[in-house]
This record gives C-alpha cells, structure tokens and sequence, in this order.
C-alpha cells in the first residue's frame, strides 16, 4: 500500500479539539432557537433560480431558509478545513506571515470545497429590499432615516447562484476525498499572492499537490487528461466567490459582524495539544 501524501490527511471534525472558548466551539455545542417573529419579509425562492437577465437582479437579496441547521453544518465545515490545515506540517514550516497571508486568501475556496466534500445544500429565501420609489413617493430622505447603502439584507443572489452552481459541477462530478485532498492544497499553496516571503517553496508545495492529483487521476479515470483539466478550471472559477458573500450567508446569522479572518487564525493557533 503506498504511502499517504501530506494532502491525504483526513481528519474528524475538530469541534472536540478546539478550545472551549472559540466562537466556533461554542456554536456547534448550543441549542439554537430560530424565531419568525422580527424576521425581515420573505419568499420563496423557486428550485431552479431563473437566468439572471434584468439589471435590477443584481440588487436580489436571499438568506437561508432554515439558518439554524444549515449555519451548523457550515460551522463543521470550517472547522474540519481548520483540522486540515493543522494536519500539514509543511504549512507550519513558512513563516508566520506567509501562513496568515495564505489563510486570509485561500479561507473562502476552502470553506466552498469543504461545503462540496460534505455535501452542504441549502435552501434560499428572498428578502424584500426598500424601493427607492418608494422613499421618494414617502418623502424620505437618503441623508435621513432612509439610507440606501444600508437597506440591503442578505447576501447577493446572483453570487450565491454562482455557488449553488459550483457545488453542483462538483457534486455531478463525484469527486473522491483524495481529490478533494489535492485539491485544496493546490488552492490553500497559493504562489501567486503578492508579498510571500517563501514563494518558491509555496509554489513547489502547490506544484507537489497538481502532480499528485494528475498521477492519482490518471489511475482511476480513462479520461484523466480532460477530468485534470476541468478540476483546475474549476479552481480557478472557485477563486472569484467573494468571502464577504459567504461570510453574509453562512456565518452572520449566528455571528453577527464578527472578523472571520480574525476568528480563523485565532482557531488556528489555538494550543495545538487540543486536536
């Protein structure tokens, strides 16, 4: 049996390893209770969203249908993506502002692709946003109580279509967790981030994560060639989702405005005889 490579290192989910005072320990651990009363107006969003044509579709917001249970999962997923980071001592190996700067860039895609290994599916309601129209037919003021930079609740539904998207290809794709294991190695070793102090060893980690993907495909998949190549397309897609659109959807229902990069490192670093 071959040796397992540093990205094939699995782990559970770390909500027993992690201090008892993380934010994120205490929310997979508490009973929360979700409340319609003072809920903004919503509908039903359709199964299928339709094509995002007209211009004002840009301005749809959506939040989750049931935030308690699908807040949760995302929770575990950051958490595991946190045990897989620890579980490689070449991360450890850089400098600490190559770590933080790696972490602070590569925390999104890897949330996402742990949202797909798991298989995170959610359901969407829309939210109404204030009319414009309807502050000037009332009279309403944008330099008074009507602010229109602060009207908008939930996160963009054309951003979160991109996401449901991207975790259908991968989804219909069936990918394996040694596949998901390259794959955020490839994402987490990114050489291309401006002011690594360690590029040339970032970029040789990343380049050690895309050969062993391309030999492992090439061992199960006859059309390993195309499945490498659409992977890596994907991974380059997966890049353009905006954190700031996942922190709104997944993580400020329970959170608030809380720094995700902030709660992130301080998970990280937390006494590593926890895991």
């Amino acid at each position: 049996m071959a040796a397992r490579g540093p990205f094939e290192m699995g782990g559970k989910c770390c909500s027993g390893s992690v201090s008892p005072q993380s934010i994120l320990y205490q929310i997979l651990n508490n009973e929360e209770r979700w409340k319609t009363e003072g809920n903004p107006q919503c509908f039903p969003l359709p199964f299928l969203f339709p094509n995002i044509g007209c211009p004002c579709e840009v301005n749809r917001r959506v939040i989750l249908k049931i935030p308690g249970i699908t807040c949760n999962r995302a929770s575990e997923v950051l958490l595991k993506t946190i045990t897989f980071i620890r579980k490689l001592p070449s991360f450890f190996q850089l400098p600490l502002e190559d770590q933080i700067l790696l972490i602070r860039q590569g925390w999104a895609p890897l949330f996402l692709l742990g949202l797909a290994q798991e298989r995170v599916d959610f359901e969407l309601l829309e939210t109404s946003v204030p009319s414009l129209l309807k502050a000037v037919l009332l009279n309403q003021s944008p330099a008074g109580e009507y602010k229109l930079e602060n009207s908008p609740l939930g996160a963009s539904l054309a951003e979160v279509q991109k996401i449901k998207d991207f975790l259908g290809k991968f989804w219909n794709a069936d990918i394996c967790a040694k596949e998901y294991a390259y794959l955020k190695g490839i994402v987490l070793f990114n050489p291309d981030l401006h002011d690594l102090k360690c590029h040339h060893y970032v970029q040789a980690l990343q380049q050690e994560a895309q050969h062993t993907l391309i030999e492992f495909v090439s061992m199960t998949h006859s059309r390993s060639r195309r499945r490498y190549a659409w992977m890596m397309e994907l991974l380059g897609f997966l890049r353009t989702f905006s954190p700031d659109t996942i922190g709104e959807l997944f993580f400020k229902p329970i959170l608030g405005d809380v720094d995700l990069n902030t709660l992130l490192l301080e998970t990280l670093y937390t006494k590593q005889d926890l895991i």
